[in-house]
């Protein structure tokens, strides 16, 4: 199916590199008009600038950075109709080992985050509900499933879920739709920037004999997937929680 994103404004949390560069780049060649966030500046602006996008610097924790970049969709495209929450960090830890700041690292990124965004752009996605307006959330199979060491990793996938239903059903009146998807391992620079992974090569090895397709992901398998739920043929999709893993939800807990 080729998705036609013509006519769309999207605004891409995390955009400067792995699933967010891919994603924002997909919408772009898709026709969109794009607006892309994260915390590095420099590197946000060059990848801004090789795919065709605008970047708003900012941190996905403080409510204005949102503000801030659902102001540029509307200075620079007079809309907004897309808004994916894909920011996020992963971090290991116990709840006896893991520090406060943390877990609260962890889950002002993915939780404060998708909601301070959300909040700032529903006024907007309101406005241009006649166009097909939606939200894409990010959890993870880790926030339906528990994961030994990951504890507020995984209890900060499982709060977006029911998030995304919540605002499913909130925004259902609206013609709003809200969905989320719930990738297994992707290669990105998740695990390496964060330090949560050692010896990355390793665990990629690893990580293909708990996925039962036998490979793991790659950004643009996520890119798909987003365009699809963003784009009109997926106009009776919402609420929905959309596993992109491999099989690896189906796996046994290890």
């Amino acid at each position: 199916m080729q998705l036609q994103m013509a006519g769309k404004v999207a605004l891409v949390t995390g955009g400067s590199s792995g699933l967010g560069l891919a994603i924002a780049k997909a919408f772009v060649e898709a026709g969109a008009k794009v607006v892309v966030t994260g915390r590095r500046e420099a590197e946000l602006k060059a990848a801004a600038l090789a795919i065709g996008a605008v970047a708003v610097a900012g941190d996905a924790r403080d409510p204005a950075s949102g503000t801030r970049a659902v102001d540029a969709c509307i200075h620079h495209f007079g809309a907004l109709t897309t808004l994916v929450n894909n920011a996020g960090v992963i971090g290991n830890g116990t709840v006896e080992t893991t520090p406060r700041e943390e877990w609260e690292r962890i889950l002002s990124v993915s939780v404060d985050g998708t909601f301070a965004t959300t909040r700032a752009a529903i006024p907007e996605l309101r406005r241009s509900a006649a166009r097909g307006a939606s939200i894409v959330n990010f959890s993870s199979v880790a926030g339906s499933r528990p994961f030994g060491g990951l504890t507020a990793y995984c209890t900060a996938k499982a709060a977006v879920e029911m998030m995304t239903k919540c605002l499913a059903l909130e925004l259902a009146p609206d013609k709003i739709r809200v969905n989320a998807i719930a990738p297994g391992v992707i290669v990105t620079n998740l695990h390496t920037v964060t330090g949560a992974v050692a010896d990355y090569p390793a665990f990629l090895e690893r990580s293909r004999t708990t996925h039962p397709l036998g490979f793991v992901g790659a950004p643009d398998d996520a890119a798909n997937l987003v365009l699809f739920l963003a784009s009109d043929a997926a106009r009776w999709i919402t609420g929905a929680i959309v596993p992109l893993d491999g099989g690896r939800a189906l796996m046994s807990a290890r």
